[in-house]
């Protein structure tokens, strides 16, 4: 790794720390207050649950598909310059959003929304660790991830306040300021550097992009022009030529942005499909459910933020439990039981919802849930970093995070699908009807995901490095959305890798 301009210092690292904190606060609160907002918006802008699954599914979408590319472009060009390019582009978009009079014009700014959060958040974390001592990472991390597990915790509840005494709009332009202040302090008190200039998969990713597009857009058209129909069929057949033809060129392109040689790990594989379908089944409820306390239980936003914390402010009581845990028992088992537990929270409310279910019946199922996403996260990337090399790390994790965020726009999508298919926005017995199958799409999709990760082999409760605990916490306080720890191109070299023999699942 290239270090520039001048050495790091103190007062270097806290700027950095607090910079990328922000730069990472921002794009957490923006993402959690939009899924808040989504009744809102339809009313206003109009269409149907398939535009407003579009305004969720297209940030995601570009996000996680340029996640990798990002990360890759700051290595070669420096870290700091495109971390600059990320909040300009991320400020930028969040303006046009505010200013959309049109759903279509929304969607298009949430999706370059989506290409400056996958330039600025693996950024924020490769510009920490070039700047903070090997000693203190872990402290800087733990403070990042707190941060960002703040804005998961108030998202609700400050874009219920916004959206009430304000407007809709407001959750976009509250990031304008934010990120005119930030672009010249990032460019006078950051440090830049660089990582290795290795080569760019743009055909990779053009592939992933496309290919993903395409299932997308057949999930969510399938209940509007029929899952016989042409243009469904299309999608789906493009979409998955594509998706092949990115396996096969990843399998032999010199540089490929998701190396298939780490599936050969099973840990990685389990794990990571665990992971895909945690994020599927989690966001395809957490988009419906809001909408249910307010379309149908007539909350207001801020009422419906208050009423989601037992879910969404648990993980920052449980995670540093279940980081204890972690260290003690098998990794395999906290995370399995996370996710049943998640299934279980879900499944209760599929069994409970009716138009009329008090809030006190909801308390105990969103708790159990959020314990779950809490035992879910501890563990889950010691078990990715350890099932890799540890020169292979930093994309290892890069790619896991990509594969959650691809599980989240899949599960909007499919979620929504079902409740269409069975229900709608017609009358609140409509909308419980297609919510109640739904939600058990969804815990299924937990359930599967646990059974999953016990196919991994099982290991002995390892002490970790200060990396993978700086990304272990990071994760349990901030699991939601675009929001987990991209660490590709961190360049980071913990100092026990000299010491530790690959191990590998």
């Amino acid at each position: 790794m290239v270090r520039e301009d001048r050495p790091p210092t103190l007062a270097a690292a806290v700027w950095t720390l607090v910079i990328t904190s922000l730069a990472g606060f921002m794009a957490a609160l923006d993402n959690l207050i939009v899924i808040t907002a989504i009744p809102d918006i339809g009313k206003d802008l109009g269409g149907g649950i398939e535009e407003l699954e579009w305004t969720v599914s297209a940030y995601t979408l570009t996000f996680a598909v340029l996640l990798m590319l990002g990360a890759a472009l700051g290595d070669r060009f420096g870290r700091r310059r495109l971390f600059l390019v990320g909040i300009a582009v991320f400020t930028a978009s969040s303006a046009a959003a505010a200013l959309s009079s049109d759903i279509g014009v929304l969607i298009g700014a949430r999706a370059v929304q989506g290409a400056g959060a996958a330039l600025l958040m693996p950024l924020s974390l490769t510009l920490l660790t070039a700047a903070v001592p090997a000693e203190r990472r872990g402290t800087a991390f733990g403070i990042w991830g707190a941060v960002n597990g703040l804005a998961v915790a108030c998202g609700p509840l400050i874009g219920g306040v916004v959206v009430e005494h304000i407007s809709w709009q407001w959750i976009f332009w509250l990031n304008v300021p934010i990120g005119i202040v930030l672009l010249p302090l990032a460019r006078l008190l950051l440090t830049e550097s660089r990582g290795p200039a290795d080569s760019l998969d743009v055909v990779g990713t053009v592939l992933a992009s496309l290919g993903l597009l395409g299932i997308t857009f057949a999930l969510i058209q399938g209940n509007i022009d029929g899952w016989a129909s042409a243009q469904v069929l299309t999608g789906f057949a493009v979409g998955g030529v594509l998706l092949v033809a990115f396996v096969r060129w990843e399998l032999r392109t010199a540089a490929p942005m998701l190396p298939m040689r780490l599936f050969r790990s099973r840990t990685f594989s389990t794990v990571n499909a665990a992971g895909l379908l945690m994020y599927l089944g989690m966001f395809g409820s957490i988009f419906l459910l809001t909408q249910f306390l307010q379309l149908i239980q007539g909350y207001s936003p801020l009422e419906a933020g208050l009423r989601m914390l037992p879910w969404t402010a648990m993980p920052m009581v449980v995670a540093p439990i279940a980081g204890v845990l972690a260290d003690r028992i098998d990794g395999r088992f906290i995370v399995a039981t996370g996710l049943v537990l998640m299934a279980t929270g879900i499944g209760w409310l599929a069994v409970v919802a009716e138009p009329g279910l008090a809030y006190a019946a909801q308390i105990l199922p969103f708790a159990i849930s959020g314990v779950g996403m809490a035992l879910f996260f501890a563990p889950v990337s010691a078990l990715v970093m350890n099932s890799v090399r540890p020169a292979e790390q930093g994309i290892a994790s890069g790619a896991s995070n990509a594969l959650r965020e691809i599980g989240g726009t899949l599960g909007v999508a499919l979620l929504a699908s079902v409740f269409s298919a069975r229900g709608g926005y017609g009358s609140p017995r409509e909308f419980t009807d297609g919510l109640v199958p739904a939600l058990w799409v969804g815990a299924a999709a937990l359930a599967a995901a646990a059974c999953l990760v016990m196919l991994a082999p099982r290991r002995r409760p390892a002490t970790e490095t200060v990396l993978v605990d700086a990304v272990d916490a990071v994760d349990a306080t901030y699991p939601l959305d675009a929001m987990d720890v991209p660490m590709v191109g961190a360049g980071v070299r913990t100092t026990q890798e000299a010491a530790k023999p690959p191990v590998r699942g």
